[in-house]
């Protein structure tokens, strides 16, 4: 049986995890369910049965990106851990880090465009792109509450990525684009290469919206997603087999689909 893996959390370090959690209560305006450490996180991961979490990390300016990628690395040995590295386009020496982070197992980049402040289609970002395609799996944050044009990531810049990197394997988190849902299939329908995590969204998506994606696309393209400590894996894995009135074979498809990324590899489960 495949491992269940949650392919969106967050876990910070406890020097800084109460002050992280607490820009994310301000910044999305949601009640943390816990305090945001991975100690915190194991026992809601194992009542769970996910052996496997990843701990994503962004950095909002170019001075976070080493010590950001440093903690990466350093989580490659926590059994459970799938830690992804960031990058920012104020950050100039691209190619080092990125191999900084190949040569020490991390093979997934974190984007937040808004909570970094740039924009996804920002041109710096090109050669990012250029260089983790066909090697690192790119997360990226899609949707906020300012329209498409003005919102720094929108499902229409995913598209317009992948168009332009067709062997980037992305995930984009919230089913596309949190509070952007009306715009995914406009946007993506027929990119059935572009895979979609399911965390912050499933308690404010409309249902029609709901059913119109997720049954508009591959279903080994979603990936379970808890969006910790925003978010808690044993409510999530609820909502979702509510919502879309799913069957334990289905729900377990969600649940591990994430292995086809192959980010397990190296690393020991929970």
């Amino acid at each position: 049986m495949l491992p269940r893996i949650d392919i969106h959390a967050h876990a910070f370090h406890q020097k800084i995890a109460e002050k992280a959690t607490l820009q994310l209560k301000e910044h999305y305006k949601m009640l943390p369910v816990g305090n945001g450490t991975w100690e915190d996180m194991v026992p809601r991961l194992k009542a769970c049965g996910i052996q496997y979490s990843t701990v994503l990390s962004a950095a909002t300016k170019k001075e976070q990106v080493e010590p950001a990628n440093k903690y990466a690395v350093s989580l490659m040995k926590t059994p459970g851990v799938i830690p992804f590295g960031t990058m920012h386009p104020d950050y100039e020496d691209i190619d080092g880090m990125l191999a900084y982070l190949w040569d020490n197992g991390v093979r997934g980049i974190k984007l937040h465009p808004d909570f970094q402040g740039f924009r996804l289609d920002d041109p710096r970002l090109d050669k990012l792109f250029g260089a983790i395609e066909g090697r690192f799996t790119l997360l990226v944050h899609v949707g906020d509450r300012l329209p498409p044009k003005e919102n720094p990531s929108c499902p229409y810049k995913v598209a317009a990525i992948h168009k332009k990197y067709p062997k980037l394997q992305m995930v984009a988190a919230h089913f596309g684009g949190v509070w952007h849902w009306q715009y995914v299939l406009d946007a993506m329908q027929g990119m059935n290469d572009i895979y979609m995590d399911t965390s912050s969204t499933l308690f404010a998506i409309p249902q029609d919206l709901l059913e119109q994606i997720y049954h508009a696309f591959p279903k080994e393209n979603f990936l379970f997603g808890s969006d910790y400590p925003l978010g808690d894996c044993a409510n999530e894995i609820r909502l979702l087999q509510e919502r879309l009135r799913l069957s334990d074979t289905e729900i377990e498809g969600i649940m591990t689909n994430a292995n086809a990324l192959g980010l397990t590899e190296g690393h020991q489960p929970l």
